[in-house]
């Protein structure tokens, strides 16, 4: 508690995530953006990290098999690409990316996209659940491990800066690298009143403060 369900989308939804990385992560990046964890019609659908199913398929134009977790909630079942909900934060994020980077592959020739945990944590009620709200023990024990996941995903992109996109997510990063020259920028979740009053205008400015000016 107050977990009741936890989907690894790693696990039914591999296929995506591995064309995900294959085409997108290879080579050095100069900017790595790290979220949080999948949201529920997201990367909960897509296993990509703020995978809104359209922008996924259509900007990424990334394709594969997706199953469906052993433990389902009755109210958050996996659709995959035939999920009818779309993730707001996913909107928000890639497509402010593509309004700068019509192309994908320009994007990511600079720039990688990551979460710092792959799990969606639901309640009894469907409710999402971020890490930063789990019990302290089972959270210390998540950040354990991905701590060093992200360690190792961020000595092999090698960015010059790293994104935290959202307060969480910047201090696990600058916790996992020891800088004290972590950029946050805000989260684009429809859950803060600050982001839905120009998200897209707060993160360009975030950006631009820290000197990366075409980004957004």
């Amino acid at each position: 508690p107050p977990v009741a369900y936890v989907y690894n989308p790693l696990e039914y939804a591999w296929s995506v995530a591995r064309a995900y990385f294959e085409r997108y992560g290879r080579g050095r990046k100069e900017v790595v953006f790290l979220g949080m964890n999948p949201g529920p019609f997201g990367m909960g659908q897509t296993c990509v990290p703020f995978g809104e199913v359209r922008a996924v398929r259509d900007y990424l134009q990334l394709d594969g098999e997706i199953l469906s977790p052993r433990d389902v909630h009755p109210k958050r079942p996996v659709l995959g690409f035939g999920c009818p909900r779309s993730e707001i934060s996913g909107q928000r994020l890639w497509g402010a990316f593509s309004k700068r980077y019509p192309s994908a592959d320009a994007l990511f020739a600079r720039a990688f996209v990551l979460n710092y945990c792959p799990l969606l944590f639901l309640g009894e009620s469907g409710a999402n659940i971020t890490p930063d709200k789990l019990v302290k023990d089972e959270r210390q024990k998540l950040e354990a491990i991905c701590d060093k996941a992200l360690a190792e995903a961020l000595a092999v992109l090698q960015p010059k800066h790293v994104v935290g996109v959202g307060t969480y997510a910047a201090k696990r990063a600058a916790l996992v690298t020891g800088s004290d020259s972590i950029i946050t920028m805000p989260h684009p979740s429809p859950a803060s009143p600050a982001a839905n009053k120009g998200w897209e205008d707060a993160a360009r400015k975030a950006l631009v403060d820290a000197g990366l000016t075409d980004l957004l």
